[in-house]
């Protein structure tokens, strides 16, 4: 295990196995849609990993984009300002937006950029997060496609880092407490 994760949260096998569940479900939502125009968005960084897993299981034609916002810092706690780093490289007016997130936890961050996506005026907007926290939700988020739901713990792992760092470990592990600053 890598030094400084305190257990493995969830398996490699568990994350493959989820995110075909989540593949399935998303294909399924979507298969009877008529001019189906989606735009699959990521949320730079940390949804990467599981982006790039996620799209080879969703079974219809999609365009594939990136979003980058910052709340966090070198923190572990949102700040609650959400700065846009990078944005879209496309118009969405009138497309089938699917947001993908790693994890939506108090729901300060994520609800800014849905609306911001919603004042882009889509067709329709769905949400995928790999990981939901429920316990520390501060602002109710639409979470249209729910991998799992985790407890309060600070976990890393498959795209979810600290300060940048343990996004390449292949599971999602929980950090050391020691390690967690400004919780």
């Amino acid at each position: 295990m890598e030094h400084g994760i305190e257990r493995v949260l969830i398996s490699e096998q568990e994350i493959e196995a989820v995110v075909a569940r989540l593949g399935r479900e998303i294909t399924a939502a979507y298969q009877s849609v008529e001019q189906l125009d989606l735009v699959v968005v990521g949320l730079l960084r940390g949804s990467f990993m599981f982006m790039a897993d996620l799209v080879r299981q969703i079974k219809l034609p999609m365009v594939v984009d990136f979003l980058t916002v910052s709340s966090y810092g070198a923190g572990t706690v949102s700040s609650g300002n959400v700065k846009v780093v990078m944005d879209l490289d496309q118009s969405i007016e009138g497309k089938d937006i699917l947001m993908v997130e790693d994890i939506i936890d108090t729901g300060h961050t994520f609800n800014k950029i849905i609306g911001l996506i919603r004042h882009r005026r889509p067709r329709s907007l769905k949400i995928c997060t790999f990981l939901s926290k429920p316990s520390r939700r501060l602002v109710e988020v639409p979470i249209d496609f729910c991998g799992l739901t985790i407890p309060d713990e600070f976990a890393c792992g498959y795209g979810l880092d600290h300060a940048q760092k343990y996004r390449n470990l292949p599971y999602v592990g929980v950090l050391e407490p020691a390690l967690i600053k400004g919780q």
